[in-house]
């Protein structure tokens, strides 16, 4: 075989860059902020600004309608001290109900009991003593009661908690905004407490399961889901809770999805953000950035609809 040559490039036809057609151009940039502009006019339209501003409005448009603004939360939310945060949006109308996995709502029990949290798993690994709290395990197991689900529960036993004011559960009980919190057993560190009953565990999870499913079916024409910091277990629950509305025959279409994480993972962005939508309309988003910056940007751009 002959040594190939480097290609002869003489030939090669251009075109003036005037007549070419561009996707950016300075009408597009981003402006340098002024005293008392508005977070969201500060950022250009395109890419990932748009779609900030798509679910910006869709929360506005969704509590103009008194559709529900549904909040489905990972640990990480709680442990990077976004509650206060939450409760505000809360008492605002931009939070309908919270739904929560294991993690978020031992984080949230946790600050509650002492005011602290999220223990250093490298340090207590190696001897055993991760997860082995036993205020955690005895109380949150201790709360657990026949007919009412997890978030009902914890939301209850944590009034008199002595840091309760900076509790988002607690403080969703004190406004009987709903909250549902969904297990995998053997996920959680009090499923190894010698107190955990397996059985009042799954029914109530169980049971805050198809409560999820009813406040999945408000959201026809209008409705906002938002995961936020949840890769598997509530993506995973939000799929199901689609399929289990639609099946009994409640109508479910044409409302707003959105995934915010530091990391764009396979079933946040499938089961949240593509297939719910799939021939019932609507639209689904994927907000990729450090929810101690992201949620408090979209709390700020939330109250400046207000006014």
């Amino acid at each position: 075989m002959n040594k190939p040559l480097p290609m002869d490039l003489t030939g090669l036809q251009t075109i003036s860059l005037h007549d070419r057609p561009g996707k950016v151009a300075i009408a597009d940039f981003a402006a340098p902020g002024q005293p008392g502009s508005k977070l969201t006019s500060l950022f250009p339209p395109l890419l990932a600004a748009n779609s900030f501003r798509a679910i910006v409005d869709a929360i506005a448009s969704a509590k103009a309608k008194n559709k529900p603004i549904l909040f489905g939360l990972g640990g990480h939310v709680i442990k990077c001290g976004l509650a206060p945060v939450l409760v505000d949006l809360m008492h605002r109308g931009f939070a309908t109900s919270f739904s929560m996995n294991g993690s978020a709502a031992i984080h949230d029990y946790e600050i509650a009991l002492c005011g602290s949290t999220s223990e250093d798993v490298e340090a207590v690994l190696p001897d055993g003593r991760f997860g082995s709290a036993e205020e955690t395990g005895r109380e949150m197991n201790g709360a657990i009661r026949p007919g009412i689900g997890l978030g009902e529960a914890y939301c209850a036993s944590l009034q008199t908690a002595p840091f309760a004011a900076h509790s988002l559960l607690a403080q969703a009980g004190r406004a009987s905004v709903p909250v549902t919190v969904h297990v995998a057993i053997g996920t959680d560190t009090p499923h190894t407490h010698p107190a955990v009953n397996p059985a009042a565990l799954g029914a109530a999870t169980h049971h805050d399961f198809r409560l999820f499913c009813t406040l999945v079916s408000h959201m026809n024409e209008g409705g906002v889901y938002l995961n936020i910091g949840s890769a598997v277990i509530m993506p995973e629950v939000f799929l199901k809770a689609v399929s289990t509305t639609r099946n009994l025959g409640h109508p479910l279409t044409r409302f707003t999805t959105a995934n915010f994480d530091f990391l764009q993972h396979y079933r946040p962005r499938l089961n949240v953000v593509e297939r719910p939508h799939a021939g019932a309309g609507g639209k689904g988003y994927a907000i990729t950035g450090h929810h101690e910056i992201m949620i408090p940007l979209l709390a700020m751009a939330l109250r400046e609809t207000e006014s």
